[in-house]
């Protein structure tokens, strides 16, 4: 179970932080055996607050579609299982999910030509200013957002990678429509933070939400770098695997 206290002034408000811990607290199945949020009444005595507090945390759950209030019941569960993304060698988003959704989705949001700043021309060895062709996609499961992500491709290579994503929804088949049939995952690297504001809208989420950040290096069988992206997942939708 979750510590109780809060900390009340350190920045972040207290429903805020009360969200956090009631969501890091479903995903880790601490309620699982009733299925339902604790009493309001349990709550603020729990994290030392009163019930107007929890009030606006279980509302942004709820906004988020983790938990709903149903009269009589109490505030139920409704989101418990997340999806499982193995990270490995080749790391494939739709064979990933797999059969753990019935619908895949992946939208092309928007896309241009940009120069690599020194950042990227390092991850993608090029030169500093080198062309880059950068997507901004949307990824759902059985239409619930699961992903977006910022990805850059060299330009000089893969010139229509972004039409072939955008018919195709796919990466891996857009890299074979403009002559790249295979590619191994190099590196990633995860960390977790609070969505923000573009995450807050694209992965229809609320106020205070997690998401973890993934910063993946993808090369060609020769190791030449061939992307890199930087994919947000919501924290309580989406759990990684790696797998050797």
């Amino acid at each position: 179970m979750q510590e109780a206290a809060v900390r009340r002034q350190n920045g972040v408000a207290l429903w805020r932080q009360i969200a956090d811990r009631i969501r890091s607290a479903i995903a880790g199945g601490d309620y699982d055996a009733i299925g339902k949020v604790p009493p309001e009444m349990v709550l603020a005595e729990q994290f030392g607050v009163n019930r107007h507090t929890v009030r606006s945390a279980l509302a942004a759950l709820a906004q988020e579609g983790i938990v709903q209030a149903v009269q009589g019941r109490g505030t139920l569960i409704l989101r418990k299982e997340r999806l499982n993304f193995p990270i490995s060698r080749r790391t494939r988003f739709n064979q990933g999910i797999g059969d753990q959704a019935r619908e895949k989705e992946g939208l092309l949001l928007a896309s241009a030509e940009e120069a690599a700043t020194a950042d990227l021309a390092s991850r993608l060895k090029l030169s500093v200013g080198a062309p880059l062709i950068r997507l901004e996609t949307l990824r759902k499961a059985d239409r619930r957002p699961v992903s977006r992500a910022t990805a850059w491709f060299p330009a000089d290579r893969f010139a229509g990678i972004a039409d072939a994503y955008r018919d195709s929804g796919s990466i891996t088949t857009a890299f074979g429509t403009v002559g790249l049939p295979d590619y191994i995952r190099v590196s990633t690297e995860i960390t977790a933070v609070h969505a923000d504001n573009d995450d807050l809208s694209a992965l229809e989420l609320s106020p205070g939400a997690i998401v973890l950040v993934t910063r993946a290096l993808n090369a060609d069988a020769d190791g030449v770098p061939v992307q890199y992206a930087v994919s947000r997942f919501p924290a309580d939708a989406v759990q990684f695997t790696i797998e050797n």
